[in-house]
């Protein structure tokens, strides 16, 4: 499964365009992140996003503003470890709930608070991460084989190593340089094959 992970500041044309690309595409899931928006922004972003993948039957989505995903009936939010131990009585009321995690004690908390699934990282170097080293294969195994839930692998994710990830135990990749920036988003889909 792949999941498409937005990033205003690294897409060079109109960023609603692409997105309409990318969820033609049929990815699984396209997750609005833009950390840097305000509250206002997000919504508003939010709003569109959503439109756009209603209109694909793509699955949005909401990255850590779980307000906006609740204001908007958006039923799938992406938190961190912190944001789900503050907020694991509100994470009823989604129908999925993914958790960022970076250890086995992570992954395993994020489980018992109810995560429904979790994404691992980061497992290959990236730009995104600049000077920190990655967590390897090894890492992504352990995650894997510590829970029941389903694992996405992220970070340094592309079309030639992605499906080592998966001999690793991850159910899915999220992408998020390649899904901002290759020429042919609207190609994302059937270039991660699971």
């Amino acid at each position: 499964m792949l999941i498409c992970i937005t990033n205003q500041e690294l897409c060079k044309d109109d960023f609603l365009s692409r997105i309409d690309k990318i969820a033609s595409g049929k990815p699984h899931a396209i997750m609005l992140r833009e950390k840097d928006l305000g509250d206002l922004e997000y919504q508003n972003m939010a709003t569109k996003v959503k439109e756009i993948c209603g209109k694909y039957q793509v699955n949005l989505i909401i990255n850590q503003n779980i307000e906006t995903a609740e204001r908007l009936n958006i039923g799938a939010v992406q938190l961190s470890i912190n944001d789900i131990r503050k907020h694991h009585e509100a994470i009823k009321n989604f129908s999925q709930v993914g958790v960022s995690v970076h250890s086995v004690e992570q992954a395993t908390e994020a489980e018992e608070l109810g995560a429904d699934y979790l994404i691992a990282g980061h497992v290959f170097p990236t730009d995104c991460k600049k000077g920190m080293p990655a967590r390897g294969l090894r890492f992504l195994k352990e995650i894997c084989d510590s829970v029941k839930i389903p694992v996405f692998a992220i970070g340094g994710i592309s079309q030639a190593n992605y499906k080592i990830t998966l001999m690793a135990g991850a159910k899915g990749v999220c992408i998020m340089s390649e899904a901002m920036t290759t020429a042919h988003p609207e190609t994302l889909g059937q270039r991660f094959v699971f």
